[in-house]
């Protein structure tokens, strides 16, 4: 089964600091796997701003790996306003994917700050992401 997943960025930063965990999986299931993600312009832009600031010593080389792999795989999609506020300004676009890409397709977002978006059935931690793909498994 194909799952569809507009990933946080701060689920690839979990990833990069630690891939054998949760967020790890779910990057790794992005690149590779079961997962496809959702994304846009604005939300590649703000993968790569955080990815490559200073504090977090990332290489280089893993950025472009896991942005580039997500290019790849990835489906973009537009990001239509909505009527909902979020705590964070910042999410919407987020938000706006996921919802945007609902219209036609089952799809989550995947965040570990879950308290940043509406409480839906769709916004899912990244043990929670792992959870609903291996539970359909065939």
């Amino acid at each position: 089964m194909k799952y569809y997943a507009v990933i946080d960025t701060n689920v690839l930063v979990s990833a990069l600091l630690r891939w054998e965990s949760p967020p790890g999986t779910v990057a790794a299931e992005s690149l590779t796997g079961r997962i496809t993600p959702l994304l846009n312009t604005e939300i590649l832009a703000e993968y790569r701003d955080v990815l490559n600031r200073p504090k977090f010593h990332f290489p280089k080389g893993a950025i472009d790996v896991l942005l580039n792999g997500i290019i790849k795989r990835g489906i973009f999609i537009d990001a239509e306003p909505i009527e909902e506020e979020l705590p964070d300004p910042k999410d919407i676009v987020f938000y706006q994917v996921v919802m945007n890409a609902r219209k036609t397709e089952s799809a989550y977002l995947v965040t570990g700050n879950i308290r940043h978006f509406p409480v839906k059935s769709f916004v899912v931690t990244p043990r929670e992401m792992i959870e609903i793909v291996n539970s359909n498994e065939t």
